[in-house]
């Protein structure tokens, strides 16, 4: 069939410029190295982006945290145990403040308001509550850092005398007078609790008796002479006191002290004594009871141990996988590189070493080893059979390029076996080395963590303890103080989804497969 094209006029026809002709331009890309381009790849990943940012926070957490605070692992106060966390950001708040909401009746209510009334420490938060008559119950919030309150405490005269200089120099009350033994509670059992400085009643002596005001009523010890029940105390004495007549009209004077066989005995605020303690006698940098993440029952400051727990595991764990990678890399890849006879030999063994169960080598080690390093023996353990896996895959990428067409030319060439492993071979297997080493990682602190918590190896020791040690401490406080493993189990699990999600993502990036693609 004639094809038939319609005409156009001359009219509409232009000659085009010379700038609006294109021509066909050859293509320009940048050259780009394999580490560049696993780069772009696990950039792609927002998972392993996030699992990153979460290790790198956790490390610094490790790194840092420990320099920041005042305490040390080894530290430890018998008084302030199972301390709640505090935030000053939010202590007046009712939320991270160091307090725990509380509902008691009449008698356990006024024990710790009373004490705010005699210091001014309140170990009722503000002194503020609310009463319910149904149920005749006092709902407030209790301070965990006050509620210590008062306790007694034997000083030599060097060490009274030094208190008092203190107090006079500070103007903080530490001191503050003495009951009699007989006006304590259960006087023959119990003359330990500081905090009974009113009137009592009862068989027990610990029923409270209030004034028409609805006051306690102080039995503070008192003479009519000056310094005589008290060895000669000459400093801040309470509000109001400095002399007063008595009920008899004779002036009389409340005792701070009573003479002692080793000393005297002092009516000491705990809280107070605490900081005077250690920016006096110890020097040691602590200003105030604070633990941003509470104590333990034995009373150690849950932040330092978790990040000085966690910078082990770290350290521990990285020497383990350095050392797995370098002894797994170098068995597998004469495995894999010569096989036949060798690989079968060495197969074998490498079979034998992974069928012994970790926990027996352990319970060996220790054994063994006596009284040696706990470290040590984890690190041994783990280092016996932890090479094993590293080197199998180290095995298996050897087989897979070993017949390569360019590593046949180099062998043609003649190179040497030890370059053709080195150069052509083992550089394709490091991304999946790297991977499995990335993994090793989080392995290792979780195996450590899990023989600490079930106290076969106890890493506790000086200025050394680990995670693991830390849950196990939480366990028997787990129903009334679950912070204590609610920190460290975060930790945790915040590791083990981080270096998940991490090695997911590096195993993507270091793919060979993958390379030169847009993922």
């Amino acid at each position: 069939m004639e094809q038939i094209y319609p005409e156009i006029s001359k009219d509409k026809l232009e000659f085009a410029e010379k700038q609006d002709v294109s021509h066909d331009k050859s293509l320009k890309t940048k050259p780009r190295s394999a580490l560049r381009d696993a780069f772009s790849r696990f950039c792609k990943n927002k998972g392993s982006i996030a699992g990153a940012i979460i290790i790198i926070i956790l490390v610094l957490f490790a790194i840092i945290a420990p320099f920041c605070t005042q305490y040390t692992v080894a530290y430890q106060d018998s008084y302030f145990t199972t301390t709640l966390p505090k935030s000053h950001l939010f202590e007046n708040t009712s939320f991270w403040d160091g307090c725990e909401a509380k509902e008691s009746g009449r008698t356990s209510f006024l024990y710790y308001y009373a004490m705010g009334q005699e210091t001014g420490h309140n170990a009722v938060k503000n002194q503020e509550f609310t009463y319910n008559e149904e149920t005749t119950l006092y709902s407030y919030r209790l301070d965990s850092y006050q509620k210590n309150g008062m306790i007694y405490k034997n000083f030599s005269a060097e060490e009274y005398e030094a208190l008092q200089t203190y107090q006079t120099e500070s103007g903080k009350q530490v001191i503050y007078p003495m009951v009699p033994v007989k006006s304590r509670p259960q006087a023959q059992q119990d003359t330990n609790d500081a905090n009974y400085y009113f009137q009592t009643t009862g068989t027990s002596k610990t029923s409270i008796v209030l004034d028409e005001d609805g006051n306690v009523i102080p039995v503070y010890a008192s003479s009519t002479t000056k310094g005589e029940l008290d060895n000669g105390y000459h400093s801040l004495r309470i509000e109001g006191e400095d002399g007063f007549v008595n009920e008899d009209g004779e002036r009389v004077w409340y005792a701070y002290a009573r003479r002692t066989s080793s000393g005297v005995e002092c009516r000491i605020n705990y809280y107070e004594y605490y900081i005077y303690y250690h920016t006096q006698i110890l020097q040691d940098g602590i200003t105030e009871p604070y633990f941003p993440f509470g104590t333990t029952g034995s009373g150690q400051d849950i932040l330092t141990c978790l990040a000085s727990g966690a910078r082990f595991s770290f350290i521990f764990a990285i020497a383990v996988a350095v050392v797995n990678l370098v002894v797994g890399a170098i068995y597998g890849a004469i495995e894999g590189y010569y096989g036949g006879k060798t690989d079968l030999v060495m197969e074998r063994i490498s079979d034998i070493l992974s069928a012994v169960p970790t926990m027996i080598i352990i319970t060996l080690l220790k054994l063994h080893m006596g009284g040696s390093s706990q470290i040590l023996v984890l690190f041994i353990a783990f280092f016996l059979t932890g090479w094993i896996g590293m080197a199998s895959s180290t095995r298996m990428q050897f087989y897979r390029y070993k017949n390569q067409e360019y590593v046949l030319a180099a062998r043609t060439l003649g190179a040497k076996d030890r370059r053709v492993i080195w150069k052509h071979i083992f550089p394709n297997a490091i991304g999946t080395l790297i991977t499995g080493c990335a993994l090793i990682i989080p392995s290792m602190i979780y195996s450590e963590t899990s023989l600490s918590y079930l106290g076969i190896i106890n890493l506790s020791s000086g200025n050394i303890t680990s995670v693991g040690t830390l849950i196990a401490a939480g366990q028997s406080a787990l129903a009334t103080a679950p912070f204590i493993t609610m920190f460290p189990s975060v930790f945790l699990i915040l590791l083990m989804l981080s270096f998940n999600l991490f090695g997911n993502g590096l195993r993507d990036a270091f793919n060979p497969t993958l390379r030169g693609t847009e993922g």
